[in-house]
């Protein structure tokens, strides 16, 4: 394939992280990358937390726990070898009480099973020596969990993209994708791109491209927008790592959580709210095409029937700064309302199956000269890099 010519369809770090890996294992190949917006990493990548998940929650065996692990590691080099600001600061994940325990003595066998090293079991004593303000009655601390700058990541790939050869179209919105004799064509507002190979990581909008080329939906893009409070300079004293819950099985989401940000500051969040846009940012951001597509969609109303309870609960947090707080304060009781700014917000690209069910791990759909990555999520941005290489592999193995 090293005289060929492989097209790539979504400018985000997950399409990057790809065209990286295959212009270093195919040197003679044109790579192309086409992304919609006029610049890389517009929506996931740009609007997320920037942490370094090191595969902590995962299933042992899952791609997710896979990817994540190796994932970091690559990441944390790829960082110091390209001066891309970021830190390995560490974790706690806090039992709030008895009836988390359990829980949590689950998750340090889990991360241990994953590879990760060095977890530590705390009582309140020594938690508390890494996070003074932390409430809870024990945890877990993972150290090599951290915070990165996405967006320099994002810019550090297209340089060694472009050095290799390849080339980042931006403005590139793709509206059409034609199969014919030994490859594919993709129309696109920037022209048209002929190619051996497509490769589909359009994040919130990959189950459309890849109807575009011929695929069935039947795993559809719901968006949730996760919205964040920042904690004002004068209270930031209150976090100095991460500081996360024990995850509730019941609950298809993690639940808000403090995050140090990289560029300083501090961050509180998120809740999940179904988004009445795939890029809808803020509460009064609709569109209608992407509204129509997920109330019409029979998975998101088995999901909300499932969740009435927890969905309902969500739609309250995100409209009352004094409720968001009290969940807050399960982790910092210290934090109070008025301490709160509005921060910013991200939209999950969440695929969802029509039972109602969230596809928890990375969703591939393979077919002769294409790839589909219909789902990429946490910890899709830490494991970029592995999972652009288990792209390649793919990629590859096709001859």
């Amino acid at each position: 394939m090293a005289s060929k010519q492989v097209l790539i369809v979504g400018g985000g770090i997950v399409g990057l992280a790809t065209a990286y890996q295959l212009g270093r294992a195919l040197p003679g190949a044109r790579i192309t990358v086409l992304e919609k917006e006029a610049g890389v990493g517009r929506h996931q990548t740009g609007n997320n937390s920037g942490v370094l998940h090191a595969g902590l929650y995962y299933k042992p065996g899952s791609a997710k726990a896979r990817l994540a692990v190796a994932g970091i590691q690559e990441m944390v080099a790829f960082c110091r070898e390209h001066d891309i600001a970021h830190e390995v600061c560490g974790k706690l994940v806090v039992a709030v009480d008895e009836t988390e325990l359990g829980r949590l003595h689950d998750l340090h066998r889990r991360g241990t099973e994953n590879g990760l090293a060095n977890l530590r079991l705390l009582n309140r004593e020594q938690m508390r020596e890494i996070e003074p303000e932390v409430g809870g009655i024990a945890a877990l601390h993972v150290p090599q969990e951290g915070i990165v700058d996405y967006p320099q990541v994002a810019a550090a790939l297209v340089r060694q993209i472009e050095q290799a050869g390849g080339a980042v179209i931006t403005g590139a919105r793709v509206t059409g994708l034609r199969e014919q004799p030994g490859g594919w064509v993709a129309e696109s507002t920037a022209g048209p791109h002929a190619a051996d190979f497509i490769i589909n990581c359009a994040g919130l909008h990959s189950d459309r491209v890849s109807e575009l080329a011929g695929e069935k939906r039947e795993v559809r893009i719901v968006p949730f927008r996760g919205e964040y409070y920042k904690l004002k300079p004068a209270r930031q004293k209150l976090v100095r790592h991460l500081i996360y819950p024990v995850p509730d099985p019941a609950f298809p989401f993690l639940g808000v959580h403090f995050t140090r940000l990289i560029e300083g500051g501090v961050e509180a969040g998120p809740n999940a709210v179904l988004a009445f846009a795939r890029e809808g940012y803020r509460k009064t951001d609709v569109n209608p095409r992407d509204l129509w597509d997920a109330v019409t969609f029979s998975g998101l109303w088995r999901f909300l029937q499932k969740h009435q309870r927890m969905c309902f609960d969500e739609l309250r947090r995100s409209f009352s700064r004094r409720l968001f707080c009290e969940s807050l304060q399960r982790l910092v009781p210290a934090v109070q309302a008025d301490d709160l700014e509005n921060g910013g917000a991200g939209v999950r690209a969440q695929a969802m199956s029509p039972d109602g069910q969230l596809v928890q791990d990375f969703h591939f759909v393979r077919r002769p000269r294409a790839l589909h990555v219909i789902n990429a999520p946490s910890p899709a941005a830490t494991a970029s890099l592995a999972i652009g290489a288990t792209i390649r592999d793919l990629v590859l193995a096709e001859g």
